[in-house]
């Protein structure tokens, strides 16, 4: 099914989704619309999707599963710590309140910065582009690298952008931003305007200035890809970037997370 509304009129998952919605609406939870919805409203690149994305806080999940399973529709949270789905019959709605790396919360930032557009005929609040691209920027996984949607984000959203509130949401972890950002000059060269120079200066400068520092043996790499770094943390001793001081996940949630590799869902 692809994301342009017109094309899944009569359709049977459009139909769910729709229902879905008006749940969502009559429930009074506040929510966002976000995945391959979202990102087509910004880019205007409509692509098959197989489900609906929505974002509440993670205060709102038990109270959203509530509602929907008074209304009969199955509910399980596969991911305590950023997702939860709903279902009816095959068909499925995931609740997203976090990222599966767990450092991108859904807060009261994604509810003030929000857009509004058209979903279903309905109209309805979008996740903001710059949390968009700052949940993307992480997801870099053998089977799945969400980089092009990111560059495809800047491309076509970059002059709009509030720049230091997307630097604001890396924190620490700004050398993510920057290396979408080199990706993004060499991918679009005839585009570089659509990026502040200013800040690819003030970013180059931190990586230079950072070569000079001690680091702790911590491996980042696993908020990158949940797979591709267990090596590092299992046998090289590296400290995992996900568990606290430096983040946020509990053991638990990491095992969780970790069985669940090769999954559909």
């Amino acid at each position: 099914m692809q994301t342009n509304d017109s094309l899944v009129l009569g359709d049977p998952l459009a139909a769910f989704y729709g229902d879905a919605l008006d749940l969502m609406e009559a429930s009074g939870i506040p929510f966002l619309v976000g995945g391959s919805f979202a990102y087509a409203r910004y880019t205007a690149i409509d692509r098959d999707t197989k489900d609906l994305d929505i974002f509440v806080r993670r205060a709102d999940v038990a109270r959203t599963l509530t509602a929907f399973g008074n209304a009969h529709y199955r509910t399980e949270v596969p991911y305590p710590h950023w997702l939860a789905k709903i279902w009816r019959g095959e068909y499925v709605m995931d609740l997203v309140f976090s990222s599966g790396n767990g450092i991108a919360p859904v807060d009261d930032e994604w509810f003030t910065h929000a857009a509004e557009s058209e979903v279903f005929g309905r109209r309805l609040r979008l996740c903001p582009p710059e949390e968009i691209i700052w949940s993307k920027a992480f997801v870099q996984e053998r089977e799945r690298f969400d980089g092009a949607d990111v560059l495809h984000m800047l491309r076509e959203a970059g002059r709009d952008l509030d720049w230091q509130r997307l630097l604001a949401r890396f924190g620490n972890h700004w050398p993510v931003l920057l290396s979408h950002l080199v990706l993004f000059q060499f991918v679009y060269p005839g585009q570089r305007d659509c990026v502040p120079s200013g800040l690819v200066q003030e970013l180059t400068g931190r990586l230079a200035a950072q070569q000079k520092e001690v680091a702790n043996r911590v491996c980042f790499g696993t908020l990158l890809s949940r797979e591709q770094y267990l090596y590092d943390v299992e046998r090289l001793g590296y400290l995992d970037a996900r568990l606290p001081p430096v983040g946020v996940m509990t053991p638990e949630e990491i095992r969780i997370w970790t069985d669940a590799i090769g999954k559909k869902g």
